[in-house]
């Protein structure tokens, strides 16, 4: 079965006081790496890594990767201008794309694989989500079937506002740490982070 990935890495970072979140490192590596380098691990192809905001950077920062960039000059009209711009960008290959956002760096390749390995074994169903004591997170599996809908999305939406109506369609894939729930939108948020106050999953 064939797996893409659309990496989220576009946005403006607005609530960092003037830096790009997704090239601030962690680990020695910037934000953004860590996510493709979690889709790549896992055997998704292609990579598309969607950009906008400090293209150059980001195209930097992912310096050596295999990952086919997709740039959205319209980022800054919301997130669904860029997961349109990373589904036009696969092709007609992939089966279903694993959409990781570039600013969740706990996100395990383990866990991608388990997202793909639902979505094997349930092939009718529109998505695959984690979920952690019940909350939905990311990544999200994104099957072919909802394709077309995402190109009819608008503004800030992104995939959940599809799938909030499929909801009894969705698989689930129960997971024990916050990998799937920690994304880092403040500066307090990364100093969390760094300080190793989140749950994580071993790979």
């Amino acid at each position: 079965m064939s797996v893409a990935a659309i990496v989220l890495a576009a946005g403006r970072s607005s609530r960092m006081g003037g830096t790009n979140k997704l090239l601030e490192t962690f680990e020695g590596k910037p934000l953004v790496r860590h996510a493709v380098e979690a889709a790549l691990a896992a055997g998704l192809a292609p990579v598309v890594v969607v950009t906008g905001n400090q293209d150059a950077q980001i195209r930097s920062a992912l310096h050596g990767l295999d990952v086919t960039f997709a740039h959205n000059p319209d980022f800054a009209e919301g997130l669904s201008t860029s997961l349109r711009k990373g589904v036009a960008a696969l092709g007609g290959e992939a089966e279903a794309a694993v959409v990781l956002l570039g600013d969740m760096p706990l996100v395990e390749a383990s866990l991608v694989r388990r997202l793909v390995a639902a979505f094997e074994s349930h092939s009718d169903a529109p998505a695959v989500v984690p979920t952690l004591a019940g909350e939905w997170g990311n990544p999200v599996l994104l099957a072919r079937s909802l394709f077309g809908d995402v190109a009819a999305l608008s503004g800030d939406a992104g995939a959940r506002k599809l799938l909030a109506t499929r909801r009894d369609s969705v698989v689930e894939v129960p997971v024990a740490d916050e990998s799937v729930t920690f994304d880092v939108d403040t500066p307090e948020l990364l100093a969390q982070l760094r300080s190793g106050g989140v749950r994580r999953a071993q790979d």
